[in-house]
């Protein structure tokens, strides 16, 4: 029996002695929300100490199957009781207080995909081998305002090793320290990634919130794969200090959970100015809006709305599952008051697509290595410090980290690069230049709120204008397989994202909680 296998079944018994004596069982928390938690939390019928317990059960007992978490918090419990505390003096009538130290994620507990930094017991890897033992200096600063907010970290999700940035194949949900991520739906289908873990923990219960992080598809794909609403924010929306980097031009992280109200809550609490990512930071802040963005919950979001349907996307055939209920819900859309333009074409797509000739993937390797090696440089300790360390690495432990399923045919590229130099640069300028004159351009001539595409399609064409977008679940396909649909729109966008989002997630109510079908393609 492996350790880590040894490790979770201890963790299952110890999980179930505890909540056998603290009733936590009796409690059913399965597809509660935020919302539903905090009332739990303030009539009483719940603590945060029960509701740790609980996910802890739920992840012993599933991980083994899903391998969507690569380990749990060990001082999960002790914040947690500090919330409870923090909470019982906030009631108590001689508080000062009343109440108001508890937010919406007070005592909440959170799940992070493991190339998001916490200065805990917990380790930061990208799931990769190499990185094990290594000590980061500070928490990320998504986590210092999760912490701040009172949040309770729960655990490192199970990503694509490197989120996905190691081998041109990509590596389909596995990791090295996590192993093969599946889809809680059907076992045998593609979970997607990156963020692969966070979306199967946030499906199966085994957390209401979960974060990820997307360069180019992460958040939206696994998002739709395993029917949950994923928010990719505009670029610096959310700080990516801390966070095991690709790009700065193209990183952000966001929240991925089981509505779009807690994705929102998340949203709040994540977005800001950081000092440690200050120029990306600093521009997207103004576009933060006074109050925050739970006002923009409203159920007639769509109404009024100029959403633009894109060529290229919806491209299934006539029959199929997927395009009979596409246009079932495009006709919701229109129903709840949107105007829904149809035939659009972006400029450039198929370029704008192919990340080979588009010239992405070159600028993508060289930004990788030299913001790979400043993360690994400010490490407090790490036994790799730099991608020719890690590139060694892998080479020593072939078996381990699977060179010969999946090569890293990436690392090596990006190795052999040498920063941002002509050729970079003028890469850069035509991938901001087909933004400027695809997407953002008819967005901007046809005054749209927003374009709707199916899935995480329309991933790269966001990915190099640093846009916004949200996913929520459309529906399910062959066998129970989950997909959803996208909301894509222009910087600075997320407000009129979530009126849309929301109005068509309540309009529709499409998600249901998995049953970890078997199944074969």
């Amino acid at each position: 029996m492996s350790r880590r296998r040894l490790q979770l079944l201890l963790l299952a018994a110890v999980v179930l002695v505890h909540a056998a004596a603290d009733g936590c069982r009796a409690f059913q928390i399965e597809e509660a929300t935020v919302d539903d938690i905090q009332l739990g939390f303030n009539n009483g019928s719940l603590t945060s100490r029960q509701l740790v317990l609980f996910y802890l059960d739920r992840i012993a007992r599933l991980n083994p199957l899903l391998h969507a978490v690569i380990e749990v918090n060990p001082d999960a419990l002790a914040q947690a009781a500090r919330a409870d505390a923090e909470r019982r003096r906030a009631a108590s009538p001689s508080s000062s207080s009343s109440g108001s130290c508890c937010g919406g994620l007070h005592g909440v507990p959170v799940l992070l995909k493991d190339s998001i930094a916490t200065r805990d017991r917990l380790n930061t890897t990208a799931g990769s081998l190499a990185l094990l033992g290594s000590v980061v200096r500070r928490d990320a600063g998504v986590v210092r305002r999760l912490r701040r907010a009172g949040a309770v970290v729960l655990g490192k999700a199970n990503l694509d090793e490197w989120a996905n940035f190691r081998t041109i194949q990509g590596t389909g949900g596995w990791s090295a320290r996590g192993g093969q991520g599946r889809n809680p739906y059907v076992l045998s289908a593609a979970p997607c990634g990156s963020s692969t873990g966070s979306a199967i923990a946030a499906a199966a219960n085994m957390a209401t919130v979960t974060l990820g992080t997307e360069t180019d598809g992460s958040i939206l794909c696994p998002s739709s794969s395993n029917s949950v609403v994923g928010i990719k924010p505009t670029v610096g929306l959310t700080s990516r200090a801390g966070v095991v980097p690709i790009s700065p031009r193209q990183d952000t992280i966001g929240p991925i959970c089981r509505t779009v109200t807690d994705a929102v809550h998340v949203l709040d609490a994540i977005v800001g100015y950081d000092s440690r990512d200050a120029k990306a930071t600093r521009a997207a802040s103004n576009y933060i809006p006074p109050g925050g963005y739970r006002q923009f919950l409203k159920p007639d979001g769509l109404k009024g709305k100029r959403i633009g349907i894109p060529n290229g996307f919806f491209n299934f055939p006539n029959g199929t599952v997927q395009q009979i209920v596409y246009q079932q819900l495009l006709d919701t859309v229109r129903k709840q008051g949107a105007v829904v333009i149809e035939n659009l074409d972006i400029a450039n797509l198929a370029v704008i697509q192919d990340v080979l000739n588009n010239g992405e993937q070159i600028v993508l390797a060289a930004e990788f290595k030299s913001s790979l090696n400043t993360y690994l440089s400010d490490l407090s300790y790490s036994p790799v410090r730099s991608l020719a360390d890690i590139i060694a690495f892998n080479n020593a432990h072939p078996i381990e980290e699977r060179l010969k399923n999946f090569g890293q045919l990436i690392f090596l590229v990006a190795e052999n690069t040498t920063g941002i130099g002509a050729l970079e640069g003028a890469v850069i300028r035509q991938l901001n230049e087909l933004s400027a004159d695809g997407l953002e351009k008819l967005m901007q001539d046809e005054q749209l709120d927003a374009i709707i595409t199916p899935n995480d399609l329309v991933s790269t064409v966001l990915a190099i204008g640093g846009m916004p977008a949200i996913t929520v679940p459309a529906g399910y396909g062959k066998m129970g397989v989950p997909f959803g649909i996208c909301f894509g729109g222009l910087k600075g966008y997320e407000p009129r994202l979530i009126e849309m989002a929301y109005a068509f997630e309540q309009a529709t109510k499409v998600r249901k909680a998995p049953k970890f079908l078997h199944g074969t393609f």
